[in-house]
């Protein structure tokens, strides 16, 4: 009974802990969890993330490796093994790798391959930090150490007393080469692998120095010895040995390229240099501390302050620099469009049909002059390959559909970024919006779209009308772009017209967006909750409310505001029933919305996450409150099952803590934020220009979620927005909370959110 007793006691302190309000938080990044969202497989993801050991934006991630080599779940926390400790490039398994080799330490007997050189490990025996990695592998009685730099990371491995001690450097298949150099104690050597392409003259340039001499050289072709001290096979490893003693540490230094062996050598040279581990460990604790806390938060519970920093650690990571500096200190990168090194910026690593919708968003907002380059990147982008990415990886590459492109390049502009040539990207949007490009880009059934206002469901053209209402955005993208740009108002009409043909998928017997033929019926039988075919990666339910530009013309589509609010309660009512026929089978975000009991709410990916904005467009924005309020509380939280669906590039991270702030960017080209409820008593963003806004909610608790009354700068405010260009001024926005609704606040359509039909 005692024991019971005290296991109770525990449980309760643990809980008690959990929910202990935090007055401030001093070194954020050590509230990072990155393992957040990696309990994940393929028909169930709670993220699909890994720990990524790197820095904000880094060229190169590092992880520890439990997936076969070319496995896209390259590290899932219920393996028991790891098999290396990888340099990786994945924003995604679904996208998989480029750019990886890996770094393995054994002992006692030699084990080249993946399978035998593979160690169990534990969690128990891990420690993972956004700048700091550590294991222990328990066969090989090693303990591993990981920090990073940009382009280059240094490994400590902690040895038994043997005198067969080894590392294994694993280059991977699909062509790769090693060479050892002993009386440099170096290693070289080249991987070519890629999942996503073609690209052209690839490879992966590496270089390892090691501080201590080897008493045993080999190379090996898969697991087969190979006589001499380099190799150029279809998989090339490298293996040194020597003696250590108990507790000996043997370090490396590590960096890689994508435009020569030279250039890694530098990139090694400039990032690490003469320091040790503890040194750059340091430096990327502090670099992490820097660009975390343009955050601060207090007043919210442990998990909460948890939950907030480790989701915008996995935001600062997508797009990922691609560049390099030379030898004469200039930028340039290697071309995946070409094959040549370039001069200037690039960036890799992430899909606009995820990231536009609130991970752009953020950049411009907090970190500006990081997309300031992803901006001059784009416009290489153009320039190399003809056209803008719409995912890049780091080519093109033809995985998700639209045209978003036009959103991330029009609402940089538009919220003040400026010192790149803008008048390229803005051809760039006209050449992609009007023609259909390779990979992906451009816009597939531009000639329909354009003809008809839509494109149709039975020309064999796939997820049409979800093609149709994304287009719809980027023309609305494209028309604000061009005002601000005063181009002819003859072009700009174009697509403000176009911005509105969502209207011809609008179907009133059912109040839903459908597919349409190309006679312009629409098409029949019509299952709303049918995933796939006229959608994509969900049904009706879902892309009915993408009309992010024109939620009042949609609101007048459905007969009005009380409609309207009718409509979006019954996302949450109706039960979670879903037609698999297109997939064939039930994919992963079909099962992530059937197990959370939202109804057909589906957190777990893009395309609804902003639905729960959209009250405050009818007059109800005590609705969007509850709601948001709901999925921060049930749907997130910082541990290996953390998120509900894939995380995808720091997506379904920006919409957490942008909600955590107290508002959304449902429609990133129109400039506002639409109003939410803040989840902390205190959040204090430190703004790149200088200026400071504080956002206090001072009496906010788990039963306080409604906002009883607002005000900016001492002045009682009573929208349901608030404009990117007064939260650049900064000032203090204090919110009053309380346990019921206010339901005079925001009522009135003069409170509501900009959309096109009201535009006059």
């Amino acid at each position: 009974m005692k024991k019971i007793l005290l296991f109770a006691l525990l449980i309760t302190s643990v809980q008690a802990f959990a929910q202990q309000v935090k007055t401030a938080v001093n070194n954020p990044e050590e509230w990072v969890n990155p393992l957040m969202g990696t309990d994940s497989k393929y028909d169930l993801s709670n993220g699909n993330t890994y720990p990524a050991v790197a820095l904000p934006w880094g060229m190169n991630f590092w992880t520890p490796q439990t997936g076969a080599m070319g496995d896209g779940w390259q590290y899932t926390y219920d393996a028991h093994k790891i098999r290396g400790f990888k340099q990786t490039h994945q924003p995604s398994p679904w996208m998989n790798d480029y750019g990886q080799f890996s770094i393995m330490p054994v002992t006692h007997r030699l084990k080249v391959s993946q399978n035998k050189r593979a160690s169990w490990f534990s969690h128990k025996a891990e420690v993972a930090k956004p700048y700091y990695y550590s294991v222990y592998l328990a066969d090989h009685d090693v303990t591993t150490e990981i920090t990073p730099t940009e382009r280059a990371a240094q490994f400590r491995f902690t040895y038994p007393q043997t005198d067969s001690s080894f590392i294994v450097i694993d280059a991977f298949d699909k062509g790769s080469y090693v060479k050892i150099i002993p009386e440099k104690r170096e290693i070289i050597g080249y991987s070519t692998k890629f999942a996503r392409g073609p690209l052209k003259n690839f490879k992966n340039y590496f270089v390892i120095y090691v501080d201590k001499d080897f008493t045993l050289s080999h190379t090996y072709s898969d697991s087969t010895l190979k006589d001499g001290q380099s190799l150029e096979a279809k998989h090339a490893s490298a293996v040194i040995g020597f003696k250590t003693t108990k507790g000996e540490q043997v370090h490396l230094k590590v960096a890689s390229s994508f435009i020569s062996m030279e250039q890694a050598e530098l990139n090694l040279q400039r990032e690490i240099g003469k320091d040790d581990f503890d040194s750059t460990e340091q430096k990327a604790k502090t670099v992490w501390n820097k660009t975390l806390s343009r955050l601060t938060v207090a007043g919210g519970s442990t998990d909460q302050v948890r939950t907030f920093y480790s989701c915008l650690y996995r935001m600062l990571f997508f797009p990922n620099k691609l560049y390099e500096v030379d030898a004469n200190n200039q930028i340039v990168h290697y071309s995946p469009y070409n094959g040549k090194t370039m001069p200037g910026y690039m960036f890799g690593g992430t899909g606009f049909w995820d990231t536009f919708r609130a991970l752009y968003p953020f950049l411009n907002l907090v970190y500006p002059s990081i997309n300031k380059e992803m901006q001059e990147g784009l416009i290489n982008d153009y320039k190399e390959g003809g056209w803008l990415p719409e995912w890049s990886s780091p080519g093109y590459a033809n995985v998700m559909i639209g045209n978003n492109s036009a959103s991330v390049v029009a609402e940089a502009y538009l919220k003040g970024l400026r010192g790149y040539n803008i008048d390229t990207l803005y051809e760039a949007l006209l050449h992609g919006a009007n023609k259909e490009g390779p990979n992906g880009t451009g816009r597939k059934g531009v000639n329909y779209y354009n003809k008809l206002g839509y494109v149709p469901y039975n020309v064999k053209i796939n997820e049409n009308a979800a093609r149709t209402l994304e287009y719809a955005y980027d023309d609305f993208s494209i028309y604000q772009l061009g005002k601000a740009l005063n181009r002819p108002t003859a072009e700009t009409d174009i697509y403000k017209k176009r911005s509105m043909n969502y209207v011809n998928l609008f179907d009133k017997t059912t109040g839903l967006m459908r597919g349409k033929n190309k006679n312009g019926e629409f098409q029949s039988p019509f299952n709303p909750f049918k995933w796939g075919d006229a959608f994509t990666e969900g049904n009706s339910w879902h892309y009915t409310w993408g009309v992010f530009h024109d939620i009042q013309g949609l609101v007048n589509l459905m007969g009005g505001q009380q409609q309207f609010i009718k409509k979006l309660d019954s996302v949450f009512t109706i039960p979670p029933i879903f037609d698999d026929s297109y997939y064939g089978e039930v994919i992963h975000e079909i099962r992530e919305m059937q197990i959370v009991n939202m109804g057909q709410y589906a957190h777990g990916n893009q395309p609804i996450q902003h639905m729960l904005y959209l009250y405050n467009y009818a007059g109800e924005p005590w609705k969007t409150q509850y709601h948001v309020r709901d999925v921060m509380d049930k749907l997130y939280k910082a541990t290996p099952d953390g998120y509900c669906g894939d995380e995808d590039n720091g997506q379904t991270s920006a919409w957490y803590v942008f909600s955590a702030m107290g508002f959304y960017p449902v429609c990133p080209t129109s400039g506002q934020y639409v109003l939410g409820a803040p989840l902390f008593k205190n959040l204090t963003l430190h703004l790149e220009n200088g200026n400071t806004l504080i956002i206090n909610a001072s009496n906010n608790s788990e039963n306080n979620k409604y906002i009883s009354t607002m005000s900016f700068n001492q002045k009682l405010y009573n929208y349901n927005w608030v404009s990117h260009t007064d939260l650049l001024q900064g000032g203090v926005i204090d919110f009053k909370m309380s346990a019921q609704p206010n339901k005079l606040r925001g009522i009135n359509a003069n409170s509501f959110p900009y959309s096109l039909s009201n535009e006059k």
